[in-house]
């Protein structure tokens, strides 16, 4: 294996990293430095009624709770929409026992599980407003989030969606707390720098709010993708629609705190991930969507290190194997121990420094976390590149025409009241 593509594998991280970061501070100094703190939304010259929708499969010990978040909405006008889709546990019983409890709450009974992009539909379509939060149904929505949210809907009408920033709230395992960081240091800061560069590459599933208009010109969410929440965002980008990033409106949920679920959840997003590329081949055709090129050149390139990292690291575990002179693998390989690695994790560690900086005005005892976070190159990073691997067959053999329904997650172990 030659060198150049050694050097791929070992600097494409690093420069995705300084773009991340980067792009992440032009954010956060042109316009998080001087916003308030997210507990003081800004006064809006209009607040519109807004629908909250949660979609809940199998969320019997979660729902109640979720609902009850959702209700404490500290905003003038909304209403709350829960959609049972087919739940297989007490969600439906759950539902109707609060069903009277509020006049602002609806339910919604799917007869049978038919995915979450379906139930959001529903719930679309049965909303009285046209601007929609979505959550899911174990988030733990913050009272002021709609207002932050809204802000962005009144002052620009391109706006068709905006991603909130989730927040874990189960800390108990290892696995939970590296997931703390990698949420601010991957998932925030990435948002953050797509932002300022163009295009976002999706909205998060777990909290995001759409213009209603906007989802049903492009014909709401569909219903075959694993990941509807990636497919909807290049959907609406795709039609000239914007995407924005608000880190101040928060939801707290619950992340997965087994290796096996964290597996299937990882698993999941690649999938979907590369359900939506293989949708999107075409994006290079049409020069209205060059704003999406870069993403799409970046998932090209994320693709490709992948697969080269499987092959690299094949052939160190051939070379352990078989006799030294069985497999050339070069000394600077960034599998090997020494000062590759080394410098993978210096700047590994100051990319998880800065997203704690970053979202520490969301979320106190970020900086408690850090120490956890020297396990997420080893660990994460075999996870993300065998779940990319895997992922791209299963969509090619499976195809894409197939009818996208729920599991029941892992959503961790619940944290004490």
């Amino acid at each position: 294996m030659s060198a150049a593509v050694f050097d791929f594998v070992f600097y494409y991280p690093l420069v995705m990293s300084a773009i991340w970061m980067g792009g992440a501070l032009l954010f956060f100094f042109t316009r998080e430095v001087r916003e308030p703190r997210y507990q003081n939304p800004p006064k809006l010259p209009n607040t519109p009624p807004v629908t909250v929708l949660v979609p809940c499969y199998n969320e019997g010990p979660n729902v109640e709770e979720t609902l009850r978040h959702a209700l404490a909405l500290d905003y003038p006008d909304f209403e709350v929409i829960a959609i049972n889709d087919g739940s297989r546990d007490d969600t439906g019983a759950v539902l109707d026992r609060m069903v009277g409890s509020d006049p602002r709450l609806r339910v919604v009974h799917l007869a049978s599980n038919q995915g979450k992009a379906m139930a959001l539909q529903a719930g679309a379509l049965l909303a009285r407003h046209e601007i929609l939060i979505g959550i899911d149904g174990d988030a733990l929505l913050d009272r002021h989030a709609a207002h932050w949210i809204v802000r962005h809907f009144e002052s620009d009408p391109r706006v068709a969606a905006v991603t909130g920033n989730p927040r874990i709230r189960n800390r108990s395992t290892l696995l939970a707390r590296v997931q703390i960081g990698e949420f601010s240091s991957t998932v925030g800061m990435i948002k953050r720098a797509q932002k300022m560069f163009g295009c976002i590459f999706t909205v998060s599933g777990v909290i995001a709010a759409f213009r209603k208009s906007a989802v049903h010109s492009v014909g709401y969410w569909s219903p075959d993708m694993l990941t509807e929440d990636i497919d909807i965002s290049w959907k609406l980008q795709r039609a000239g629609w914007v995407i924005d990033f608000e880190p101040h409106a928060l939801a707290w949920i619950l992340t997965p705190e087994t290796v096996g679920g964290l597996w299937r959840q990882r698993l999941r997003w690649a999938t979907g991930g590369a359900q939506v590329f293989f949708k999107n081949l075409d994006v290079v055709l049409h020069p209205f969507s060059s704003p999406l090129w870069p993403l799409f050149m970046e998932m090209i390139a994320s693709l490709v290190w992948s697969y080269l990292l499987f092959a690299t690291l094949g052939l160190w575990v051939f070379g352990e194997l078989f006799p030294p002179d069985a497999v050339v693998v070069a000394e600077s390989s960034p599998v090997w121990p020494g000062s590759a690695g080394e410098i993978l994790g210096t700047v590994c560690l100051l990319q998880f420094a800065l997203g704690v900086w970053l979202d520490g005005r969301y979320d106190r005892g970020l900086g408690r976390n850090y120490f956890w976070l020297i396990w997420y190159p080893l660990a994460f990073w075999v996870i993300h590149f065998s779940a990319t691997v895997a992922a791209y067959p299963r969509v090619l053999i499976r195809g894409r025409n197939k009818r996208a329904r729920w599991t029941s997650p892992d959503r961790g172990i619940r944290p004490p009241d």
